[in-house]
């Protein structure tokens, strides 16, 4: 597994009973977590000292409470600041666990032999984007949503990137694919992050079993030879590591060579020690 373990300003603290409590700076929170299958008892301190709790509806979806939360505050990752807020679905603008990914392409962007163009689809608050420009990167950063497109917008502005060569662009993923083929656009780099299910701009929808195979096969239009890697996260179950390895062998090593890892991704949990999954990623490289 590869494990997100550099982390300073967010931690899980302990999981039980389908929910995991975090820590993300100065606050605490309790989340819904389809993984935590277990349940044992809230020993740890933070369970009572909670500032948010999501509470899953059994009809679907859920509310949070707030017990001390601001609307809004950042974390740093390394030289990367990430503004926060709570928002429906549970989430707060950050997966934590993408870290251990940002920081595998920022060693292939930092060691190549030249400036590297990087293409982020799916793009959400830009966790990917700005590491990659920190690194050294020109990105392009796609996603569907004008809301993340202007969060990720602002925290590229948080982590003194806002003069940075990033390309913002609200679209749907597939369509600008297909456009930056028809323009004969080529990448260096491509990371993609699709979500399970999803609805583009004009109602386009997206179901990642039906979908990301000819998605794949779409994108590898956009490398070259001289391309460096490509990046595909999946937090869907049925997405198991191997899936993600055969998809990226047969669609990309056949024709460019290379070689592919897929492995799942997790965080420590600090009471036990052990490692809460947190999806796969599958990893091409040449």
């Amino acid at each position: 597994m590869w494990i997100a373990d550099n982390w300073k300003d967010y931690e899980v603290l302990a999981t039980s009973g389908g929910e995991k409590l975090e820590r993300w700076g100065d606050y605490i929170l309790v989340r819904p977590d389809p993984q935590v299958i277990w349940d044992t008892p809230h020993t740890h301190a933070g369970w009572k000292k909670k500032n948010g709790h999501y509470h899953r509806s059994n009809k679907g979806g859920g509310e949070w409470e707030f017990f001390n939360l601001p609307d809004e505050w950042s974390i740093q990752y390394k030289d990367l600041t990430f503004n926060l807020k709570p928002f429906k679905f549970k989430h707060t603008g950050l997966f934590p666990e993408q870290a251990v990914n940002w920081d595998w392409f920022s060693s292939i962007i930092k060691e190549s032999d030249r400036p590297l163009k990087i293409l982020n689809l799916f793009a959400y608050t830009g966790g990917a984007t700005l590491a990659a420009t920190k690194a050294g990167a020109s990105v392009t950063h796609v996603d569907a949503s004008k809301g993340m497109v202007q969060w990720a917008k602002e925290n590229a502005v948080a982590s003194g990137l806002g003069d940075a060569p990033i390309r913002w662009l609200v679209d749907d993923c597939v369509k600008f694919v297909e456009r930056e083929i028809r323009r004969g656009n080529h990448y260096d780099g491509i990371i993609m992050d699709p979500p399970s299910y999803g609805r583009g701009p004009k109602g386009e929808i997206w179901k990642i079993e039906e979908s990301i195979f000819p998605f794949i096969e779409l994108t590898t239009q956009l490398l070259t030879e001289d391309s460096k890697f490509l990046l595909i996260n999946s937090y869907t179950t049925g997405l198991q590591p191997a899936v993600l390895s055969y998809m990226i062998n047969t669609a990309i090593v056949s024709k460019f060579g290379g070689s592919v890892e897929a492995n799942e991704i997790g965080l420590p949990v600090a009471e036990d020690g052990l490692v809460l999954p947190c999806g796969a990623s599958g990893r091409w490289t040449k």
